[in-house]
């Protein structure tokens, strides 16, 4: 990697530029408004039911409130149906997983998939660091990982950073990476081994090579955790133009696809579309998040407002708009 390549805006990114997003991070917004299986609700009083309850007040009953929670006494007496209504302060751990593979160098406008995702994992170490809580992260590329232990420092978050840094440097072709889209499942392995219960997990990957197996591990996580999926991709990769020509590469071996072909544009444009609306499809089935992040946009913008726009509660109803967004 020379100096020259590695301070090129949006193709690679560096320890310098992620560090300067700490200020951006506080702008992204993950106060107890948002809802409970929203990214990171951390140390902020929560409505969750667990261990170290405080009880705070009665209420009236209002719809979407958990009905387990009614005082059935108090409704009895006032004849009208109240809840009771606790808080619990947590500490919880954050475990960012981070998708630094050969798929994600790829970019039509802004920046790369690559550069997209580092950013992000960046805005979020550096919100719940401080929130006053633990963060760790497992980085992944096509050949290896690196794990970062959750901590509440300052130190973890550089080390963090720096892991991605190094792994977005090494992205390119003719640099000894080949693509290995089974290395998605194998980081995840190491994310649920990390984060056994209790812990937010966000998943930041254009989840290239996502099958059954990684929807299973995602399904587990999400049982005993908060799981968030965010969708990096790059609007050209589904919406092709009419007449162009683009170089697909494994990291070795290249190939140029006329996509100026009608039944080529169709056929790469529809492999995307399904594979963005298959991940979707876990908001419905798993009832997580997945936050479509595009490459061609402002990362820090784009999680000020898709966090705004995330579902009021696990199993409610898809994100359609927001889908419907990145799928163009």
């Amino acid at each position: 990697m020379t100096e020259t390549s590695a301070n090129m805006p949006g193709v690679y990114v560096g320890l310098h530029e992620l560090i300067a997003l700490e200020h951006r991070g506080r702008k992204v917004s993950f106060l107890p408004r948002q809802p409970v299986h929203s990214l990171l609700s951390g140390r902020f009083a929560s409505r969750m039911r667990g261990r170290g309850l405080n009880f705070e007040e009665i209420r009236d009953y209002r719809p979407g409130d958990d009905v387990r929670s009614i005082d059935w006494k108090v409704t009895a007496r006032l004849r009208k149906p109240h809840i009771r209504v606790f808080n619990e302060e947590r500490d919880r751990q954050t475990i960012l997983v981070v998708d630094q593979r050969l798929s994600m160098f790829f970019g039509s406008r802004h920046a790369m998939k690559s550069v997209t995702a580092a950013e992000a994992a960046a805005i979020g170490a550096w919100r719940v660091l401080g929130a006053g809580d633990r963060v760790g992260a497992v980085v992944f590329n096509d050949r290896d990982f690196i794990e970062v232990r959750a901590r509440r420092s300052r130190a973890t978050v550089l080390q963090i950073l720096a892991a991605v840094v190094t792994q977005n440097q090494a992205l390119g072709v003719g640099r000894g990476l080949v693509s290995a889209p089974t290395m998605l499942n194998t980081a995840l392995d190491h994310a649920r081994r990390r984060a056994p219960h209790d812990a937010a997990v966000i998943i930041i990957s254009d989840f290239d090579g996502a099958d059954a197996a990684t929807r299973d591990m995602v399904a587990a996580l999400a049982r005993h955790n908060d799981v968030v999926a965010a969708m990096v991709h790059d609007p050209l990769q589904s919406d092709l133009p009419p007449s162009a020509s683009m170089t697909v590469t494994d990291g070795e071996l290249q190939i140029r696809l006329d996509v100026g072909r009608d039944s080529v544009r169709k056929s790469v444009s529809q492999l995307t579309r399904d594979r963005l609306k298959s991940i979707f499809d876990w908001t419905r089935e798993l009832g997580i998040p997945v936050l479509p992040l595009s490459a061609a946009e402002d990362t820090a913008a784009q999680l000020r407002r898709l966090l705004g726009g995330l579902p009021a509660g696990r199993g409610r109803a898809a994100p359609h708009n927001l889908a419907e967004a990145a799928l163009g």
